[in-house]
């Protein structure tokens, strides 16, 4: 798994939704300031509504202080410019069904449901400097705080 201070690859392709605009970006496109990526599973489950609500909730805390919002997810951008809609996100959704970004900070893990057994990413959140090189790590996040957690990550760099 990446560390703080390691530099991950950013030259991979993701789907967008930005500004209610679906669009195919270059990851390191995203990094126009330091970047607040926060990995969830699925649009429209418990955990990760509360995982989302909370960020939306402050999204203005964290461009005030310099930093973009990417939620990521394997939902598809037409999934996720309804959720947008339905939770008022108006930060970055990122749609990452191959798990690039996962693969990029080395954080695919095997998981259990339901007494089947997969790899998934990790449901962690990563502070990106413009450069590809990784400035903090939640590797648990706490869905209910959110927000409050990466905001104490922020203050502390």
């Amino acid at each position: 798994m990446v560390e703080t201070g390691d530099k991950i690859d950013t030259s991979f392709t993701l789907k967008v939704i930005q500004d209610g605009e679906e669009k195919e970006v270059q990851f390191s496109e995203l990094l126009t300031r330091p970047t607040i990526v926060s990995v969830y599973m699925r649009n429209n489950t418990s955990g990760c509504d509360k995982q989302n609500r909370s960020l939306s909730e402050h999204s203005e805390w964290f461009d005030d202080k310099g930093y973009n919002l990417v939620a990521l997810s394997k939902d598809t951008c037409g999934s996720h410019k309804n959720y947008a809609e339905k939770l008022d996100i108006n930060y970055t959704l990122a749609s990452d069904p191959d798990y690039k970004f996962a693969s990029a900070t080395d954080s695919i893990v095997e998981k259990k449901m339901y007494g089947k057994t997969f790899d998934a990413p990790t449901r962690s959140a990563y502070i990106i400097d413009t450069d590809g090189t990784v400035l903090g790590i939640i590797n648990k996040i706490n869905t209910k705080a959110h927000a409050e957690e990466l905001k104490e990550l922020v203050e502390s760099l």
